[in-house]
């Protein structure tokens, strides 16, 4: 399964740890820093991979929750019939500026303080039992 992963760049560490636990857990990560190619067309294959995947993870910090780009991937995801009950928000660093359907919908939330191993450990669990 191809799982979105969205954050913003100082995320860039803990979204590559936690990107490798995934792969390693058999799901399929798509990273638009890690896709996107120089002279692509970003948003071309940002909206590629939105359609392809089945689940997005995104990272929630001060500056993600700022970008534009990840706003509307999220607002994506919450409007999608493949992301239904696939959305998992990972608190990186707290951040006043997260949307309020995060903090309302019932999905999963997560803290960076509960690490890497278990993070992906919930949320390929998660993925098994609804796929």
């Amino acid at each position: 399964m191809q799982v979105y992963l969205s954050y913003a760049k100082p995320d860039k560490a803990f979204a590559k740890s936690l990107a490798a636990e995934l792969t390693r857990r058999g799901l399929t990560v798509w990273s638009p820093e890690e896709e996107v190619l120089p002279g692509d067309n970003l948003h071309l294959r940002v909206g590629d991979a939105l359609a392809k995947s089945k689940a997005m993870v995104v990272l929630v910090s001060p500056e993600s929750m700022k970008s534009p780009h990840i706003r509307s991937e999220i607002e994506y995801a919450l409007g999608s019939e493949n992301y239904e009950g696939r959305l998992f928000p990972v608190e990186v660093r707290p951040s006043k500026e997260t949307p309020w359907i995060l903090r309302k919908l019932k999905v999963q939330n997560f803290t960076a303080s509960q690490g890497v191993k278990k993070i992906s450990e919930s949320i390929a669990g998660a993925l098994k039992q609804i796929a």
